[in-house]
């Protein structure tokens, strides 16, 4: 069964994020630095008059932090608080069939905590994020 995915690039790599958990996408502007915060939570900023908790995606898989020029965000909605994910670019939204992990497929890092799947563009697998696996429960202090 097909189901819709927001196709996107975070730390270099294709993903696929379900639509299910994305409110929107959107360019930050101002992030505002949150002291004593987790190291992967880069600050919050604020969006259509609410204020959203902004992810350093990389940082939070244990990756090289994302680069402090990225703008572009997932929006989505975690235990009633709004994160923005940030993504170093979205591609498209397109629909495909989500596949399990294969047993042979190493993932490393955050990754393997974050993928939940995969589906496949144009031959290639693509890792589907969960976006809740990619928020810990820490970074909801802030």
């Amino acid at each position: 069964m097909s189901e819709l995915f927001l196709v996107a690039h975070v730390a270099g790599r294709g993903v696929a994020i379900a639509a299910t958990q994305v409110e929107s996408v959107v360019d930050i502007g101002e992030i505002v630095a949150v002291p004593r915060a987790e190291a992967f939570v880069r600050g919050l900023a604020a969006l259509r008059s609410r204020v959203v908790t902004v992810i350093d995606t990389g940082t939070a898989l244990g990756l090289a932090p994302t680069p402090d020029d990225v703008r572009r965000a997932v929006i989505t909605i975690f235990e009633g608080h709004h994160y923005a994910i940030l993504v170093d670019s979205v591609e498209d939204v397109a629909p495909s069939e989500r596949l399990p992990l294969s047993s042979g497929m190493a993932l490393h890092r955050g990754w393997a905590s974050a993928g939940i799947g995969i589906v496949e563009r144009d031959g290639e697998p693509l890792l589907i994020l969960d976006l809740a696996a990619i928020i810990s429960a820490t970074a909801l202090a802030a």
